[in-house]
């Protein structure tokens, strides 16, 4: 997965036109219109890679003791899997020759390096470069190893409204209630509404 994540972005990092890259899933949709996250994006003065220390057997319980000295379990992360960042970060990314090469010898099976390598890499190398949350709202408040799915009959206005503005995060230094620009996970019988809600909700064009 993440040598799959780091050829990505070394294609993006091609066109040097490319400032920021953004991973996202299938199931995933956008918050805002394009110019309001290209404009969020491109003035931010951070990366955005989840990372936090989980102590329990899917956060501390992954760690593999021969990754020390390099790595030690204090210094293990764990986060979202769907990120942005800038460039510079992105170029540390795909010529990282160190880190990387751990992930691949000790973190496998269910360890599940891409939950883990990007907020341990950033977090030991990087943590002033990065706002240490994701921009993909998600929800987890059921149990299992999925979050939940919203189907069509959930999508409403409100809900979306939600989404867009019912947080407290930081931005550039200064709070802000838009810390998320795009949701999962949707199901693909949820476009209809959600085409039919976005002119309205999310200012698109009809």
């Amino acid at each position: 997965m993440i040598e799959a994540e780091r050829r990505l972005l070394a294609n993006a990092l091609m066109d040097f036109s490319n400032q920021r890259f953004v991973l996202l899933s299938e199931a995933c949709i956008p918050l805002f219109n394009f110019s309001t996250i290209y404009a969020y994006l491109m003035n931010s003065t951070q990366s955005y890679i989840e990372a936090y220390d989980k102590d329990s057997p899917v956060g501390r319980g992954r760690y593999n003791e021969k990754m020390s000295p390099h790595i030690t379990i204090d210094q293990w992360r764990k986060g979202s899997q769907w990120f942005e960042m800038d460039r510079e970060l992105a170029l540390e990314v795909v010529s990282d020759q160190f880190y990387f090469p751990l992930f691949q010898s000790y973190c496998a099976n269910a360890c599940y390096s891409d939950e883990h390598y990007l907020p341990t890499f950033v977090t030991m190398k990087f943590t002033p470069k990065n706002s240490n949350r994701t921009l993909t709202w998600v929800d987890w408040s059921r149990a299992g190893i999925h979050p939940v799915t919203y189907l069509r009959p959930l999508v409403t206005v409100e809900f979306l409204k939600a989404l867009r503005h019912g947080s407290q995060c930081e931005y550039n230094g200064q709070s802000s209630n838009i810390c998320y620009l795009f949701a999962r996970k949707f199901s693909t019988d949820s476009l209809i509404r959600l085409l039919r809600f976005a002119p309205k909700v999310m200012y698109f064009n009809k």
